[in-house]
């Protein structure tokens, strides 16, 4: 996959992100690409659904599944805004998923290198993973909406 390729499908993650700003959910955003198109799409919905699993990673395993009409994503690549959580990282490995490009890391709950490497396990064949793809651009997102959060819990 070229870097620009790369780059359009973190930006179509970063769009998924940017709706959960309306709903009050931690904007990230996730979007799964097989042969070359997007197959899942996803953003935290936990506040809008009240479900805690309603991550944008879980939400766009299932998305790109029901896509392909099956349970495996061999082959696939997931693009995500923010570090997955060890229950995300837990779901890309069972679903197979190839590739894992990450923007922002998560030094709190991060589950793929950043807190620990849930992928170092001998649990299942670990994707490659790739950091930093517009870090700058999904770190600000995120940087931005718990600088609200503060402002509004103090006003």
């Amino acid at each position: 996959m070229t870097r620009e390729e790369k780059l359009a499908f973190m930006r179509e993650a970063l769009s998924e992100a940017k709706k959960c700003e309306k709903s009050g959910d931690v904007p990230v955003g996730c979007v799964i690409v097989y042969d070359g198109r997007i197959v899942g799409r996803g953003r935290n919905e936990r506040e809008a659904r009240a479900l805690s699993t309603a991550h944008a990673e879980i939400l766009a395993i299932e998305d790109a599944c029901r896509t392909l009409g099956r349970r495996n994503l061999n082959g696939a690549s997931l693009f995500v805004t923010l570090e997955p959580c060890p229950m995300c990282a837990g779901a890309v490995m069972l679903s197979r998923i190839g590739s894992v490009y990450i923007g922002a890391l998560d030094f709190t709950t991060g589950a793929c290198g950043s807190r620990f490497n849930l992928f170092d396990w001998d649990m299942a064949p670990a994707p490659k993973i790739e950091y930093g793809i517009l870090k700058e651009e999904c770190a600000e997102i995120l940087s931005r909406f718990f600088e609200n959060m503060r402002k509004k819990s103090h006003s």
